[in-house]
């Protein structure tokens, strides 16, 4: 037995079952085991974004008639935190949406630096309680119509979830793939942004299977939904697996440094924040999710709500005017809406990180903010000329710049700040995302409402929303041309980088090599890995096809 087993078999035996120790490969592992358990934790949690399908149906959830009550009428978002007699706001629901993102980016700065202490698979398993348990939560407060056990439940606790959920894998992955970084972190982002693919039209079935006379399905959708998730992530959790210290893939060396950065220094993480270009990135960063979050969270009462019975062929046919089997019909095509915008968020991610490395990180965003304005202007024409295919076909291209965004960011940090500190400083910039969680969803559930109330109705409904966001792309692009290379006072002397070098060359000072461990590329577990998580994959993407269809045919 080798001293690097000794060490494995020794830390093994003396760790508890979710601690860091415990998870440390033994020869024999397969290294392609680790990104199937990423996956199966990110496409639970990226029904984040599909939660819009719930929206409607909640707020018919009781069926208030219309015109409605005088208590119902001058309902605000605080009386409607507690009624049990009034259908709630789509606006008011929205608020569960913006939830999720302040509490994602707030708890992934938090808890970062406690999840390098305490490993992948605990925060993997924390991740899962908090998701799942926060939508069974969720289901209480749509079974006894209280929004505000909503709000804790899926908002507060499963935004928890969804920060450690979403940071759990990415560094972990970076570690077993130092030879492929861009593919691996690729694959962890990419489960985040086609969760939705899966859960939108997962959720329409279910709602209506459980759908019946005073119920909208949506509470037993929640449980079945939390236990399934709940299954996947803590598979996992249990899945992921730490190289040991000084671990190499066999055969790998390390390149040589290029030269290819804007700045080949280093800025420390303490003054990252006080420099003005981390403030342009963070709101360069901000305002494109911003826009991109608020159309999300909207996506399917916008699809039902401007094309109406226009989805299921009967074009005379306003949304107020359908009957609830058409509603139905109608819904399960703005799920597959969902999941096509999910399909572009995916490839969006992809395509806009490789043309980065071809243009540059600063281009790139040029692109996101001029091409998005026009799409964000031509949307509103599209929906008044009723043009489902300009109309469909500007919200996919806008959200996949929207998750081009993510992908791209990482790499301007390395660019701007150096490569010393890019993950705590890439870690601190998702405050922005937190309060894009915020501008986003709110102003397009209150612009909605106000014009809701004056009467506006159809395509109308979201045409003045669509110039807002556009705005909002503008200041994003003035944003991104003040961003400069910063001045040498902000760089780290070449001492203090070699002292801060010395200690991670004198952790990996011990023997290196592969240990065994890493090989056997797709054998027959690491297929069986890869199946769990690639069939429900491919039936969102079919399912996402066949709506596509419907939605067009």
């Amino acid at each position: 037995m080798t001293a690097a087993d000794t060490n494995i078999s020794r830390g093994t035996a003396t760790a508890g079952l979710l601690d860091r120790e415990r998870i440390i490969a033994k020869p024999g592992f397969n290294r392609w085991l680790v990104p199937p358990a990423a996956l199966a934790i990110h496409l639970c949690i990226g029904m984040a974004y599909g939660f819009s399908v719930f929206w409607l149906p909640l707020s018919k959830a009781l069926g208030t008639p219309t015109p409605a009550p005088a208590e119902c009428a001058s309902l605000n978002l605080l009386t409607a935190l507690f009624t049990t007699s009034c259908d709630w706001r789509v606006s008011d629901l929205g608020w569960i949406y913006t939830l999720f993102f302040v509490l994602l980016g707030s708890s992934a700065a938090i808890w970062g630096g406690w999840l390098e202490k305490a490993g992948p698979r605990k925060a993997g398993v924390v991740a899962a309680c908090c998701w799942c348990g926060g939508i069974l939560i969720a289901a209480i407060g749509v079974i006894f119509h209280q929004l505000w056990i909503m709000w804790i439940g899926a908002g507060v606790i499963g935004g928890i979830g969804l920060g450690l959920g979403y940071i759990s894998p990415v560094s972990t992955l970076i570690k077993w793939f130092p030879d492929r970084r861009g593919m691996a972190t690729g694959m962890a982002i990419m489960g985040f942004g086609g969760g939705a693919m899966i859960g939108a039209p997962l959720a329409s079935l279910l709602m209506n299977h459980f759908r019946m006379d005073g119920s909208a399905g949506v509470w037993q959708t929640f449980i079945v939904m939390a236990a399934i998730y709940f299954v996947f992530m803590m598979g996992g959790a249990f899945g992921y697996r730490l190289p040991p210290a000084g671990w190499r893939p066999e055969g790998w060396t390390a390149p040589a440094a290029k030269s290819s950065m804007i700045t080949t220094k280093h800025v420390h993480l303490r003054n990252a924040h006080k420099t003005p270009q981390f403030w342009l990135i963070w709101a360069v960063l901000c305002l494109n999710v911003s826009a991109g979050i608020g159309v999300i969270g909207m996506a399917s009462p916008m699809l039902q709500e401007i094309f109406g019975g226009a989805l299921i062929g009967l074009p005379d046919l306003k949304f107020a005017d359908l009957s609830k089997d058409q509603i139905a019909a109608v819904a399960a095509i703005a799920a597959g809406f969902a999941g096509l915008l999910s399909l572009f968020n995916i490839g969006g991610r992809f395509f806009w990180a490789s043309l980065s490395d071809k243009i540059g990180r600063k281009n790139t965003y040029y692109c996101f903010f001029v091409i998005g304005i026009a799409l964000y202007v031509l949307a509103p024409w599209a929906a008044g000329i009723h043009s489902k295919v300009l109309f469909v076909g500007a919200l996919c291209i806008i959200l996949s710049m929207y998750g081009g965004g993510f992908a791209t960011v990482p790499a301007y940090l390395a660019d701007i700040f150096g490569t010393q500190f890019v993950g705590a400083i890439h870690g601190r910039l998702l405050t922005a995302w937190a309060t894009a969680g915020i501008i986003g969803p709110v102003v397009v559930n209150y612009i909605r409402e106000a014009q809701k109330a004056a009467g506006v109705e159809g395509a109308q409904l979201y045409t003045f929303t669509m110039y807002i966001l556009a705005g909002m792309l503008a200041l994003g692009l003035i944003a991104n041309s003040l961003v400069k290379p910063l001045s040498d006072k902000w760089f780290m002397s070449d001492e203090e980088v070699a002292a801060l070098q010395a200690k991670t060359a004198a952790a990996n000072a011990g023997p290196t090599g592969s240990f065994g461990i890493g090989t056997g590329g797709f054998d027959g577990k690491a297929l069986i890995a890869w199946a769990l998580v690639g069939i429900p994959l491919l039936w969102g993407v079919w399912v996402t096809i066949k709506s596509t269809y419907a939605l067009f045919g």
